[in-house]
């Protein structure tokens, strides 16, 4: 939910970093220079008054902001280091813990927006198995700490080291049923014993 007090908020740290006043950057936006003033924040009467959609867009192109960046700071969160490897890197030994928590340092990094869960990872797609949902090329942003229900989208890793991405059906204490993203790919049932761990899929680049 966008707030009264965060949007201005927001304004005045893209300022802030760009060793600006309120007023400076309404120049820098080619704004009237009272545009952010903080007397004009409320109405005489103490209302709010909020920032119009075309001076928002002229500060984030002004300043080089993306949307992405100005709801980040909305929402109070900065973007953090997200590890990444490719999927087929996935069912090798050295890159999981029994738990499915990524570990080892052959990890590359990358920026992303913070997801509430440090232990959230990336794998970055190959192959047409799971076409047309994701893509050769997608990143994916995975959660291993995340709660798993029917219908959502997750990767599992079996104890053979074979590695999938498919939609979870049912789970229950002998095993897991999966429907394939991929109609040509048949759906698979994996018992329990053979199931090393599964995580929810959070995002994917599109």
């Amino acid at each position: 939910m966008i707030k009264h007090d965060l949007i201005w908020a927001a304004l005045d740290k893209i300022a802030g970093d760009k060793g600006l006043s309120p007023s400076g950057l309404a120049r820098l936006a080619q704004l009237d220079p009272t545009t952010f003033n903080r007397s004009k924040r409320n109405t005489a009467a103490g209302k709010p008054r909020w920032p119009s959609t075309e001076s928002i867009a002229k500060v984030l192109s002004a300043a080089n902001v993306t949307f992405r960046e100005f709801s980040e700071l909305m929402d109070g969160n900065a973007a953090g280091r997200v590890p990444v490897i490719g999927f087929a890197q996935a069912g090798n030994r050295g890159f999981f813990d029994d738990a499915g928590y990524p570990v080892g340092g052959a990890w590359e990094d990358i920026t992303f927006p913070a997801l509430h869960d440090p232990t959230a990872y990336g794998l970055r797609i190959s192959g047409d198995s799971m076409t047309p949902v994701f893509r050769d090329g997608d990143l994916i942003i995975v959660s291993p700490a995340s709660n798993i229900r029917p219908r959502d989208r997750v990767v599992v890793k079996t104890r053979e080291g074979e590695v999938m991405a498919k939609e979870l059906v049912r789970r229950g204490a002998m095993g897991i049923e999966l429907k394939s993203l991929n109609p040509d790919y048949e759906d698979r049932y994996i018992e329990a014993k053979d199931l090393d761990w599964i995580a929810r899929i959070l995002w994917c680049s599109q």
